[in-house]
């Protein structure tokens, strides 16, 4: 199932991104991007349009989407929550492509767009 969320924004300005997206064009072919949100999260629904956006004019393809529904006392339950300790949304976790490894994570309350704030986590990978 996908996020609808993650579906790109048209109005994106790539322009602004542009050495944020140069990271994730040059690691394309490398990585998996995993992304956990919710339709329902306000959060998620600010957020991850752009990255979607990014993504897309990246050529990032291998994006995994993982829907999550919270539960009343307030913890999140879907695919692969346990697994990657998923508390708060959108969380994007990067891995290598081949080897599985984590590169890189976005949890939601970091203070940059989540392109940039990837990317300037995965720099180190390009040299």
């Amino acid at each position: 199932m996908e996020l609808e969320t993650m579906r790109p924004n048209p109005v994106w300005d790539s322009d602004s991104y542009e050495d944020a997206v140069a990271v994730f064009e040059a690691l394309a072919d490398d990585i998996v991007v995993k992304v956990w949100g919710g339709d329902w999260c306000k959060d998620c629904r600010s957020q991850l349009p752009d990255f979607g956006a990014a993504l897309d004019v990246a050529g990032v393809e291998t994006v995994e989407h993982y829907p999550v529904e919270k539960e009343d006392d307030g913890s999140k339950v879907g695919p692969n929550v346990e697994a990657y300790d998923i508390e708060l949304i959108p969380t994007v976790v990067v891995e290598d492509a081949d080897s599985g490894e984590e590169l890189a994570r976005f949890v939601e309350d970091e203070d940059v767009p989540i392109i940039v704030y990837l990317a300037e986590q995965l720099e180190t990978r390009l040299d």
